[in-house]
This record gives C-alpha cells, structure tokens and sequence, in this order.
C-alpha cells in the first residue's frame, strides 16, 4: 500500500547561511521553503511550526522571526498545499490519509493490530477500532490520542467503536486478568518504571469498567500491538470490507462534509496552513 505512493519531489530549502542566526540556532530552517524550479511563483513559503509542538523547546521563541520572514519581500505565508507533500485528492477518503497522511510506521501499527483482532476472532466492532485506534497518533496529534482519535472518527463510525477507541488511552494503562492482559513492558521502557498515569487516566478507566461496552474497550488494548513487528507487512485492502461497513465514508470527501470535525481532517490535508 504504502510503497506504491509516487515519490514527491522535494522543494528546496534556504541556504542555511541566508537565514537569521536565531532561526539556525533554534533549528527552524526546516520550515522555510524555496519554490521548485518549474513553479509559477517564485516566492519562498514560511511554514509556521504549531505552537503546541514548540512549548517546553528553545525553539518557541523563535516564532515571531519567521512571522517577520513571512513579511519580507519575496516571501510569502504557507497556505494550501505544500509541496513535499502527496496532494491529496479534491474528495478524500480514509484509504487516502492512510496512503497520504499518517505516519508509515503507525499505518503499520493500525493494521498490524487490526489483523490481530481479526484472527483472534473479535467481531467488527474490535476490528474497526483497532485500525483506528491510533489514527489520532500518525497523522494529527499524540497528547490525549485517544479523545481526539474518537472525535475525529465519531461521525463516521458507530457510537461503539468511538466509545473504545476514546477509552483505550486509560485501559492500557491496567491489568484484566481475565483477558489476559498485563501491563504491557512496552510501556516500562517507554515511561520508566515509576510512571503513574494521571488521576482522569485512572477515574477514567474505574468509570469504563461499568460501561456496557468494557469489553469491546478492553478486547481493543488485548489485540493493540505494543512492540511492532518489521517482519510483518499487512496492506490496507485486506479491511476493505470491513471499512465498507462500519465507517460512512462522505460522499463530499473528509473535510469537505460539513460535520463537527471536518475541520480536524482538513488541517491534516493542509498540515502547514500558517492559518
């Protein structure tokens, strides 16, 4: 699937040399951009880095430099689509950010972990829930992965499968003995040994363990692929039936339905708007 994405050919960057010493020091020259040697416009494209992602590094000082670059002559704002980017098509389906937008990795991760669930013998629900699951995580953001998972897929998809892909984020964070699943070790290594979730983590999953859809939660986080295997290859087209019926593909294409969150689709087809 994702192999048979036609390779992009990368705009150039500024001259290092060219840019302000701030912006060098604070390793922001990936996010400006020279036009292509065929393009009609000639100018370079100032990509504004979002300002969650720059919270807490050196580099969240540095904003106002490449707003003030974005303002000289010759330069404008990135709007619309960037070019070392896949353009993705006028009416986008979820097969397109799968191939398009979400990280290669974590495509492989989602389909890893539906596969599992499928020869595992889970119903659909548990299937669709587990390619979605981290949808949040390859292609918008990783902080609270699971509430912005299932509000991205919650119009598309039954309440069931948003209820478990939401709820997922704390159950993994606890043992059921009787499914069988642990603290995954994954996670020590990750987090260090004397990680504690936060407290909505832990109300969260005391409050799930009562809901009539527990074990669809759970069966999701016994059939998550926590360490994933570069040996196994999985392609997207072996779910296509079960996307078929469980997820409402838009006729107008994601983004462009007018649902409560076209727009978190849209900001993945235009990543670097600087609006």
């Amino acid at each position: 699937m994702t192999e048979s994405v036609p390779a992009q050919a990368p705009s150039q960057q500024v001259p290092v040399h060219e840019l302000p010493s701030a912006l060098r020091e604070a390793g922001l020259t990936n996010w400006i951009r020279e036009p292509l040697d065929d393009a009609v416009d000639q100018r370079r494209r100032i990509m504004m880095p979002p300002s969650i992602a720059l919270m807490g590094t050196p580099a969240a000082g540095q904003r106002d430099a490449l707003s003030d670059l974005a303002r000289t002559p010759g330069a404008l704002a990135m709007m619309g689509d960037n070019p070392d980017l896949p353009k993705m098509p006028d009416k986008p389906t979820l097969a397109d950010f799968f191939r398009l937008r979400l990280h290669r990795k974590d495509i492989m991760h989602l389909l890893q972990s539906a596969r599992l669930a499928r020869l595992n013998g889970m119903d659909e629900n548990v299937i669709m829930a587990a390619l979605l699951h981290d949808i949040a995580v390859g292609g918008l953001i990783r902080a609270d992965h699971g509430y912005w998972g299932a509000q991205l897929v919650r119009p598309y998809v039954s309440e069931e499968v948003a209820w478990a892909i939401e709820k997922h984020e704390a159950l993994r964070f606890y043992a059921d003995e009787s499914v069988g699943y642990t603290y995954p070790e994954a996670y020590i290594r990750i987090f260090g040994e004397d990680y504690r979730p936060p407290g909505y983590i832990r109300r969260e999953h005391e409050q799930a363990r009562k809901h009539r859809w527990y074990m669809t939660a759970r069966l999701l986080t016994v059939n998550d692929v926590y360490s994933f295997d570069p040996n196994v290859h999985v392609e997207l087209e072996e779910f296509e039936d079960v996307i078929g019926r469980n997820f409402k593909q838009p006729p107008e294409g994601l983004g462009f339905d007018g649902s409560p969150v076209a727009h978190m689709w849209r900001t993945m087809i235009w990543p670097n708007n600087f609006l």
